[in-house]
């Protein structure tokens, strides 16, 4: 959890500031659903995005 804490707050929380805590709230939601789970690489998962490893996964077990 730490790192993604650090991570939020290099690429997101750092570089804006909101007008309101609603505002901030939509933002960072939209970060982790459509960015930091579906586009960002992770190195627990081999430096691929969650839904590669994901999809790497299930092949795997269908096979």
């Amino acid at each position: 959890m730490e790192s993604f804490f650090a991570s939020l707050k290099k690429e997101l929380v750092h570089h804006q500031r909101f007008k309101t805590r609603a505002q901030a709230k939509a933002v960072i939601f939209e970060y982790i659903e459509v960015f930091y789970n579906r586009q960002r690489r992770h190195s627990g998962v081999g430096y691929q995005t969650p839904q590669q490893a994901f999809n790497n996964m299930t092949w795997e077990m269908a096979a």
